[in-house]
């Protein structure tokens, strides 16, 4: 039953953390509002990948290991920060653009990739991943059930990225999204924006 319950306590500290508001949920429902359903679910499988390839680095300790160089993090917070930026603009720029002037998505290839790269550059993500790991460890804690847990959050956040994308995708959601498209779009990039320079404040902040 120790076993269970820590299993328990790792996964809903890591679902209280991912259902959360944050850049990657805010980004899979602007997503999924924008283009649909389908672009939404792999931006969404990207993030899902990024995040669980920071599961394993907090799982093996070498999350540890990231926080303590500060050179390695340093760099993390930088390329994260610049990439928020690149996305405020492309929201800010998407905001200015008139109705029958809307840009085309993207290659459904391309949304997974930049999926990808938004939670491969978000060092905040290990932290969030330690924070819910050491919910549940203990002394009598094995290593299979630190394995367990951390396959069944990374399960747990494709869950809640696709869940964003099924809603956001909704046709009652697209539609008040194309009446409302520069206010999303320009609430959406100062969001980013306000996120981009608080992590690069972060990174060169002693």
């Amino acid at each position: 039953m120790v076993g269970l319950e820590n299993f328990v306590a790792i996964a809903l500290a890591f679902f209280i953390v991912t259902v959360s508001p944050g850049p990657a949920n805010i980004a899979v429902a602007t997503v999924s509002m924008s283009f649909g359903r389908k672009h939404g679910l792999l931006f969404g499988l990207g993030l899902s990948v990024g995040l669980g390839f920071w599961g394993i680095v907090a799982a093996t300790g070498m999350g540890a290991i990231l926080q303590s160089t500060t050179s390695i993090l340093t760099i993390l917070k930088i390329f994260g920060g610049l990439y928020l930026l690149w996305l405020a603009i492309q929201s800010g720029r998407s905001a200015m653009r008139r109705a029958d002037d809307v840009a085309s998505p993207p290659d459904q290839g391309r949304w997974f990739w930049r999926g990808l790269i938004l939670n491969l550059t978000n060092p905040k993500a290990v932290v969030a991943w330690m924070a819910a790991l050491s919910m549940g460890l203990g002394e009598e804690v094995n290593t299979s059930i630190v394995v367990g847990a951390t396959l069944f959050c990374v399960v747990l956040g494709f869950a809640n990225y696709a869940g964003y994308a099924m809603a956001f995708s909704l046709s009652g959601f697209m539609t008040g999204y194309k009446r409302l498209r520069r206010w999303i779009d320009g609430l959406v990039a100062g969001l980013f924006a306000v996120a981009g320079i608080s992590l690069l404040r972060s990174a060169f902040s002693r």
